[in-house]
């Protein structure tokens, strides 16, 4: 019997004719031949080779500039002749869906740079949808559709303002637009630098001429193997390709479309090309060339914890050395006004998973003393405001660190208002102090502590009902015989102790406004006030070899009462080792250590949680325990232990646990002079 003809369908292009290709495909059940032919940008080779082709091929797909466009979609009605446009929008609004759908806020806040012209229409309007970071390097998608995607009467308006440029011949078109499209390209070179994702044909970002693309996101359409290749050596970690390649050559979604309009003989309805999409089991084609990798972003806000910070900021340094104190009194007052800047861009984190996050730290200038004496609202002001420089840096989530989220209702306006979700880091910051603690008791050595790891001793937990006290008293009870809550909120108090009788009932729970009357009996104490200096307790009641974990910022204990006992361990609990090479400015703290709120912002990050995860006082405790478990996850781990004078060395310890035990057996507390 004879065999069938296939159907014929030819794609004309004015790009290059280095990818032309001749090939017998199945497609919707149908045999098909495919033709590619390119003119090297010849138009009127490509409007004749549109005309010759009329009476062979079923469909023909036409590709190019937009004025050659017009020209060949005009140069036949024989066949229908088509540019994929209808299929081309739905590709490319349902791969940015589907990858948003896969991996939840990949786009958000994206620094994003779009090359070309209309031709990533449908892709930017979608794109807006999760990101305002956006730098085009075409003249025409500033000032046309793509930029006013929010106003559809302004967008009809510039459309057709536009179609007489189509008339225009391209090489005019070209000389015309050439220094804007210049100018354009330097603009888009230097914003691809830093930015996360870039929206471009393979041509298109080849005219850019950007050699690293290390840790990028490409949106483009028709990549072929070896264009891959390529790109996997100059280091993308993704490419997100709109169109469907469903068979062994590489085709465009013009010729997809054409296909189709082949396989109807009539008109390309919605309803057909829905349909034909399924059966065809097309889809957008998510490539990593560099294996499975994904780089977060993130934000932590940061304000200095008294005037010696300032030292750290020039020209603020130069001058606290040599200004008298009422004139740095004055400087104090006036930086708490000035404006958000980074601090820090905070590179190589990586978790064993292969996740990696970069973030900002974000300084607001008062310190604690400023912010207890404004109204909320002041501080709220300063942290919107960083979270807006935080949304223009490509932040995905925001920590809030110190005082910022102390002030007013800790963190659930700014978390309201803010244009990315926000964490005031809380649950992983009680998670670290119990941490540090148990460690701690430990190392030293000075009480029983059984094979479940519960302490035979007493603990107490002063500013046990604010947000992260009573949380460190839910883990305190489950870890000591004896506990002890402190806080002058009475109410709250009692509350607090019935509620964690119900939750472990081993535990004797005792209550008290004050801890002076309690101090000399306790293995461990747990300071967790805002006191903002105000005194918390009286260091010289406390027992020899007590552990006292810190985690009030600022902290409860001054350098000066600390070492009236070197036989008491203080230390600042809530510091993290951040995995991977981390290079940060210093914060005080060893490299590669930073505080558990922030640390909780980097494992949100890594996890690709995007969410207000701890806000408001109350703290779940369900979220303390996931915090953790996600922290050792990502390979975060307690740093070395520290106090106000830095690391705790073995030696350091086994001086605190000598004069610990000297004393305890003369029977009272020795003060240094």
């Amino acid at each position: 019997m004879p065999t069938t003809a296939p159907t014929v369908v030819v794609h004309v292009s004015t790009d290059g004719s280095q990818h032309d290709v001749d090939e017998r495909v199945r497609f919707l059940d149908r045999d098909m031949r495919i033709v590619r032919r390119g003119t090297n940008g010849d138009a009127a080779e490509a409007v004749a080779l549109v005309a010759s082709w009329a009476d062979r091929a079923a469909a023909i797909a036409v590709t190019g500039g937009p004025s050659v466009v017009h020209r060949l979609l005009q140069a036949t009605d024989a066949v229908p002749v088509t540019d994929g446009r209808a299929l081309r929008s739905v590709l490319q609004e349902w791969a940015v869906r589907h990858v948003q759908s896969e991996l939840p806020g990949f786009f958000t806040n994206a620094r994003t740079v779009v090359l070309g012209s209309t031709g990533h229409a449908r892709t930017v309007r979608v794109l807006r949808e999760h990101t305002r970071n956006l730098v085009f390097a075409d003249p025409l998608c500033r000032v046309g559709s793509t930029g006013l995607g929010s106003a559809p009467f302004l967008d009809l308006a510039v459309q057709l303002g536009r179609r007489p440029a189509r008339l225009v011949p391209q090489g005019a078109w070209d000389e015309l637009l050439r220094p804007g499209r210049s100018a354009g390209l330097a603009l888009a070179r230097r914003a691809a630098r830093d930015c996360d994702v870039v929206v471009a044909t393979y041509d298109e970002l080849a005219r850019l001429k950007l050699h690293d693309l290390t840790g990028k996101t490409l949106l483009t359409s028709a990549i072929t193997d070896d264009q891959l290749a390529e790109l996997a050596a100059r280091g993308v970690d993704m490419v997100v390709d709109a169109t469907p390649q469903p068979f062994p050559v590489t085709v465009s979604a013009a010729l997809l479309e054409a296909m189709m309009r082949a396989a109807t003989g009539d008109a390309l309805t919605d309803d057909d090309l829905l349909d034909m999409i399924g059966t065809a089991g097309l889809e957008p084609r998510v490539l990593q060339p560099n294996g499975p990798r994904h780089k977060s972003r993130f934000a932590f806000v940061i304000h200095p914890l008294s005037r010696d910070y300032f030292e750290q900021v020039q020209p603020l340094g130069m001058l606290a050395k040599v200004a008298p104190a009422p004139v740095m009194d004055l400087v104090e007052k006036a930086v708490a006004y000035a404006p958000p800047f980074v601090y820090s861009h905070v590179t190589g984190i990586r978790s064993p998973t292969g996740a990696e996050a970069e973030g900002w730290l974000i300084t607001v200038g008062g310190t604690p003393r400023e912010l207890m004496a404004h109204d909320p609202e002041f501080t709220y002001g300063r942290l919107l405001a960083a979270a807006e420089t935080a949304r223009g840096l490509g932040a995905q989530v925001m920590g809030l660190g110190a005082f910022t989220k102390v002030v007013g209702d800790a963190g659930a306006t700014v978390a309201k208002q803010a244009p990315l979700p926000v964490t005031t880091g809380n649950s992983y910051s009680a998670s670290g102090a119990l941490w540090a603690a148990h460690e701690a008791t430990e190392r030293l050595g000075l009480v029983d502590v059984d094979a479940d790891g519960r302490m035979h001793g007493s603990s107490m937990v002063v500013g046990a009902t604010g947000a992260i006290g009573s949380v460190c008293a839910r883990l305190l009870a489950m870890a000591s015989d004896d506990l002890w809550l402190v806080s002058p909120e009475k109410a709250k108090l009692l509350a607090l102790k019935h509620e964690i009788e119900q939750m472990e009932p081993r535990s004797r729970v005792h209550v008290a406004a004050t801890p002076d009357g309690h101090l000399g009996d306790m293995d461990l104490v747990v300071t967790a006030t805002s006191g903002a200096g105000k005194r918390v307790l009286d260091i010289m009641q406390v027992k020899p070899g007590c552990v006292i974990t810190d985690v009030a910022r600022p902290l409860d204990l001054s350098p000066e009462d600390v070492a009236r006992r070197p036989d008491v361990l203080v230390i600042e609990s809530g510091e993290i080792e951040l995995p991977g090479d981390v290079h940060m400015r210093d914060i005080g703290l060893p490299p590669g250590v930073a505080y558990a709120c922030l640390a909780e912002t980097v494992v949100l990050a890594l996890e690709g949680r995007y969410e207000s995860y701890t806000v408001g006082r109350n703290i779940e405790w369900e979220k303390v325990k996931e915090i953790y478990r996600l922290g050792l996850k990502h390979g975060m781990r307690l740093a070395a232990i520290s106090g106000v004078n830095g690391v705790f060395t073995d030696e350091d310890l086994d001086r605190v646990r000598t004069l610990a035990l000297e004393h305890r057996g003369g029977g009272s507390a020795r003060a240094v002079p």
